[in-house]
């Protein structure tokens, strides 16, 4: 830590290359950085306004110190008000809002138009609450010389109930979610008649986020949406924003269905971006079967934020988990303290869960500037505008580069230059990267991956569109070529029942109740503290079984708690306040079974496939792990259900043959499979946009459906998500970064950097590091030359 601490905000910024050159003084400090990327300064280029903005429009934007817009701002509205679906997809900071609200505001101040008078309406989605409610305060800014013309409002959960009414008459620009487009405006289309039937354009902002099984079910959110205004007689146009991402137009029109046009060159000026990959050093400790265990991310990113607080620069650490977040910022508060007793109050944490107000509370203070540092999730990832940062630490690689990139790019967004540091996690992914800089920077972003006609999504929305609006078969084009043939399987099922020409919703429950759209499986469980019955917030259905069984640690706005008990019933976890040395992973088990194969191919006497399977998974234990350095202390049993999941797979089988040419013994086999599974697992996400909590992987010495050694890699999701199969047509490019990261690696017997996996049911046991490079090795021999799958 910095023993000259800089009073914070205290004159002028000190450029990135300083402040990096701060943090790494000391030969152990300078030693963690393995490479460091310097991005130029990029010079901005200019066009003028299409002639269909309105001049109020334009005086406004003038108002607010932009006299003109950026060449591909331009662009974009041109298209916009053409009529032509446009997804814009540049860099952060690059005025993305301003492309599309300059159409959307002139569109709202023509109120001729509209058959009820009422004036033209337009609707804004956002992945997260924080982000609609930043852009209905930024809209409110820049609109403001337009008067009443223009009357932006949120519409979502924490919207009191005496508000809604009035956003349904008077709101004509209203800020929701897909959330609430799907549990609470859509059911109640008839109350939102006028403002559908005036509805002429929908913005999807930060589009990239709609992956995976959250990213289709908004896919058929969406055409529920497009089927509601044709009823009204509206056909609207979609303006997206995303990220810079691959194929930004195709993943439009996936998530839309309609045709897209996109807009991809950044003419914004960007300040200078340092980018160090910052790599923990290896500790004294010894973690499962003895390997050596480096520092930990969460501990790293706590120094870091700390020395950055002490020298006065505004920084955000984005953390991959809830706990991490609150750790972090305990940790740095701690120190803080030992510097300057004013410092403490100046940092935070920031996740999900947090009740409404904290959140509201959270943001303010950052964008303000009273706060200095924040440890967050994703939650404050996507698009919150907080100018003035100059600074951002990632613990751990987020999952895709579309994400480093967008966290990164929270920090200089005034145009001054900037800092990003991404932390190692001891991780195979991670340790790749730091060491393969070219993997980060030299490589374009994911494609997104989605699967809207995934039979698990698709069948509960057409329930829902039923129970909208009566089902017909002319509908099916819209909703997807899966959607016929599921029509028998839910008449079966007593859930739609064809009357005449048209399907209808059969029961009295509401059939949105059908799913989740995030995917999460069931409804949230509430911690409540034990005691007080004081609701400190939720997690997720799925995640509970790992986050809040009996005797897991918990964490809230800086408090420790242990969970007494987990009420599976009721969807309760009862928590009382302790401080425990220690902090809690659980532990599980997995089979799994092959129900059908879609596609197979030959890797040489191997083979390769795709298709769908069912896993079984059951939580049997936790670990106790000492703070801060992660060594474990000793582990619990638990007795939880098991949970059954259907969903796709991609996995691979070898042969007799081809062990004897990789002179892998029976002894080795199970620790070669299991390494490689890990480690497969672990690189993944630099070929799908997923992470590796996303996916799960079984490997198996002989397998009774396959009867050779198989390993099989799945999507964590009922149905899938589009991971396995991205797998699938990248496997030789995936399987062959798979054998190199182990073979990198600097420890002897595999260790958390290669092949040992965080999440493991068998205490990572057994492995065989050298086995999994030759069994690899093998395998990709036999791989197609030309025509991968």
């Amino acid at each position: 830590m910095a023993s000259n601490p800089v009073p914070p905000d205290a004159g002028a910024r000190p450029s990135p290359g300083m402040i990096l050159e701060r943090l790494a003084r000391g030969a152990t400090r300078a030693a963690r950085i393995t490479h460091t990327e310097h991005l130029p300064p990029r010079i901005g280029s200019h066009a003028d306004w299409p002639e269909q903005i309105r001049p109020e429009v334009i005086a406004a934007i003038r108002s607010a110190g932009i006299d003109r817009p950026w060449a591909h701002q331009a662009r974009t509205s041109e298209h916009a008000l053409r009529g032509e679906s446009v997804v814009v997809a540049t860099g952060t900071a690059s005025g993305k809002s301003l492309a599309y609200l300059a159409p959307v505001l002139s569109r709202l101040l023509d109120g001729s138009e509209a058959p009820n008078g009422r004036g033209a309406t337009a609707l804004y989605l956002a992945p997260t609450k924080a982000l609609a409610a930043d852009q209905r305060r930024a809209v409110r800014e820049l609109a403001a010389p337009l008067g009443t013309a223009v009357r932006p409002a949120v519409y979502d959960g924490d919207t009191p109930v005496e508000e809604r009414e009035w956003v349904r008459q008077y709101g004509n620009y209203v800020l929701t979610n897909p959330d609430m487009l799907h549990h609470g405006i859509l059911p109640a289309h008839a109350r939102w008649s006028s403002f559908l039937r005036a509805l002429r354009y929908v913005v999807i902002d930060e589009c990239h986020s709609y992956r995976g099984v959250f990213g289709s079910h908004v896919a058929q959110v969406i055409r529920r949406l497009r089927r509601v205004c044709a009823r009204y007689g509206s056909e609207p146009v979609f303006l997206l924003a995303s990220a810079t991402a691959a194929e930004p137009a195709q993943a439009a029109t996936r998530l839309t269905g309609l045709p897209v046009v996109e807009i991809t060159e950044d003419t914004s000026p960007r300040g200078e971006l340092a980018f160090a990959l910052w790599e923990p050093p290896l500790t004294e400790l010894h973690g499962e079967q003895g390997a050596p265990v480096r520092r930990t991310a969460t501990a790293e990113t706590a120094d870091l934020l700390t020395d950055l607080a002490v020298q006065g620069v505004r920084t955000v650490a984005f953390v991959r988990s809830r706990r991490g977040a609150e750790l972090i910022a305990l940790i740095a508060q701690e120190r803080l303290a030992e510097v300057d007793r004013s410092l403490p109050g100046r940092i935070a944490a920031y996740r999900g869960g947090y009740l409404p107000e904290e959140r509201r509370a959270l943001e303010r203070a950052l964008h303000s500037g009273e706060l200095l540092g924040l440890a967050a999730t994703t939650a404050l990832e996507l698009g919150v505008d907080v100018s003035g940062l100059d600074a951002v630490v990632i613990a751990g690689y987020p999952g895709t580069r579309a994400s480093l990139w967008q966290q990164a790019g929270r920090a200089g967004r005034s145009g001054q230059g900037a800092l990003a540091v991404l932390v190692a996690r001891d991780d195979p992914l991670d340790t790749y990267l730091v060491h393969h800089p070219e993997a980060l920077f030299d490589q374009p972003v994911e494609s997104t991956v989605l699967d809207p006609d995934n039979p698990y999504v698709l069948a509960p929305h057409l329930c829902a569109a039923a129970s909208e609006l009566p089902l017909t078969a002319s509908d099916f084009t819209l909703f997807g070529t899966a959607a016929a043939g599921l029509m028998p399987q839910l008449e079966a099922a007593n859930l739609l029942r064809r009357r005449a020409r048209a399907w209808h919703w059969t029961r009295r429950e509401r059939a949105v109740d059908l799913t989740d759209i995030r995917g999460q499986g069931g409804s949230p469980v509430q911690v409540v503290e034990d005691g007080t019955g004081r609701l400190l917030g939720t997690v997720d259905a799925a995640a509970a079984h790992t986050t809040v069984h009996d005797g897991a640690v918990h964490l809230h706005q800086g408090r420790t708690y242990v969970v007494r008990h987990l009420d599976l019933a009721d969807n309760v976890a009862l928590v009382e306040e302790a401080h425990p040395p220690y902090s809690t992973t659980a532990r599980d088990t997995t089979a799994i079974a092959i129900l059908e194969t879609d596609t197979e191919v030959p890797w040489g006497d191997g083979r390769l496939c795709f298709g769908s399977v069912e896993v079984t998974n059951q939580v049997v234990s936790f670990l106790r792990r000492k703070l801060i350095t992660g060594e474990v202390l000793g582990e619990t049993k638990l007795d939880l259900p098991p949970r059954t999941l259907r969903t796709r797979a991609v996995w691979w089988t070898v042969t007799e043959d081809q062990l004897d040419a990789a002179r892998v013994n029976p002894e080795q086999l199970g620790g070669a499979l299991h390494a490689a599974e890990h480690a497969s697992i672990g690189m993944l996400p630099l070929f799908a946009t997923c992470d590796r909590w996303d996916i799960g992987g079984v490997s198996v010495p002989l397998h009774p459906d396959t009867l050779l050694p198989t390993v099989f890699v799945y999507d964590g999701h009922p149905g899938g998500a589009g991971f396995a199969e991205r797998a699938f047509h990248t496997a030789a490019d995936w399987l062959t970064a798979t054998r190199d990261a182990i073979a990198s690696c600097e420890c002897e017997a595999g260790c958390p950097s290669c092949i040992q996996s965080p999440k493991c049911g068998n205490g990572n046991d057994p492995l065989h590091k050298r086995g999994a490079i030759r069994l690899l090795g093998e395998l990709l021999r036999g791989a197609p030359r030309e025509d991968t799958p």
